[in-house]
């Protein structure tokens, strides 16, 4: 786990988290990732009709960005899902699963959509995190 980041899972008079993290607070470099959609590396889109498929695309992108900034998951203090359907949350966060487990969890916020930029998006996901430098 990061030393940049220490995670406050349950402040007082606050109702206990589930799935997310209430607080986050990280002492670094702060990276931003922009939204990414459940695209390849080609523009393709992967998974159509399939939340769980684009789950693990989006995820898989998203790391790919934090590695470019010199991150990982272990920086990510804070995650926003844009759900065309909230029913698609489950399959969101069993891939999260993948990348972040349940102790590490970052601050979430979980938005239905009327639309993405295109209608077979299911779900596009944005990234902050904190790296030590």
């Amino acid at each position: 786990m990061s030393d940049t980041i220490t995670r406050i899972p349950a402040p007082e008079g606050v109702a206990p988290a589930t799935a997310y993290t209430h607080v986050v607070m990280g002492t670094g470099r702060f990276v931003a990732v922009s939204g990414q959609l459940p695209l390849d590396e080609h523009g393709t889109l992967v998974g159509a009709g399939d939340p769980q498929a684009q789950a693990r695309q989006v995820f898989e992108n998203i790391r790919r960005c934090l590695a470019s900034a010199g991150a990982t998951f272990d920086d990510v203090v804070k995650l926003t899902f844009f759900v065309t359907d909230m029913a698609h949350m489950a399959a969101i966060r069993t891939a999260r699963r993948e990348y972040l487990p349940d102790d590490r969890l970052p601050a979430c916020s979980a938005v239905q959509v009327s639309a993405l930029v295109e209608p077979q998006y299911l779900m596009e996901v944005e990234a902050f995190a904190v790296v030590a430098g």
